[in-house]
């Protein structure tokens, strides 16, 4: 069985560990829990938080313009992955929305989202970003090769779905989800692999300077 590796490593490799550039993670965080909070959820604070985290380990410059830039950058992103302005999803959210909310444009926070899911190979309903509303219909979680064959592992006998939960394959059992299974006892079992994902980056223009259309947002 092949497990999956549960995060992507940033590609930047720069060291930044200086003590203004942690006051700058700090206060991009303060920021995007106040939006989440306010707006969407704690699902979007948690995953908001995360990513911070993993531009930080990286060195992704957050240091380099303005806190509300990438602020409104990240959840720009997330909600690109979870699909935020559907109108369809709870909650929802425009881009528009979003860039009020930080005082800023919509060209500002567009720009900061796509240099940051290039960063961290962002893909819609990319499994590692997904919201726990989104994970249930997920087909990207839910979709594997078993024994030769690509089948929705949700439709698997229940022993196939322990042994695919076990390896950390997927979030939970979905027939019972707060349920872990037993320890495996390494008996024979069978053959997973994760669904083959041939992802194609497109390459996009720098960046363009922060607009100046920027506004006093919502929480200054």
């Amino acid at each position: 069985m092949k497990k999956v590796n549960k995060k992507r490593k940033s590609k930047r490799r720069r060291k930044s560990t200086g003590e203004q550039f942690h006051r700058r993670c700090g206060a991009i965080v303060e920021l995007t829990d106040a939006f989440c909070s306010a707006y969407l959820n704690e699902d979007y604070v948690e995953l908001c938080r995360e990513v911070v985290d993993e531009l930080r380990v990286g060195g992704f410059p957050l240091d380099k313009g303005r806190a509300a830039s990438w602020a409104g950058g990240i959840v720009h992103a997330l909600g690109w992955v979870n699909f935020l302005d559907d109108p369809s999803m709870s909650p929802h959210m425009s881009s528009a929305e979003i860039a009020e909310g930080f005082g800023l444009s919509q060209g500002t926070i567009t720009a900061k989202s796509k240099l940051i899911r290039d960063e961290l190979d962002l893909i819609p309903l990319d499994p590692e970003w997904c919201t726990a509303a989104m994970l249930e219909h997920n087909p990207l979680i839910w979709m594997m090769e078993v024994n030769g064959f690509i089948t929705d592992i949700r439709l698997a006998p229940r022993e196939i779905q322990e042994e695919a939960y076990l390896q950390g394959l997927i979030p939970y059992i979905p027939d019972d989800m707060h349920e872990p299974p037993l320890k495996s006892d390494g008996g024979p079992g069978a053959t997973i692999l994760t669904f083959p994902s041939h992802r194609t980056k497109t390459a996009g223009p720098e960046s363009p300077d922060e607009s100046e259309e920027d506004t006093a947002g919502l929480f200054d």
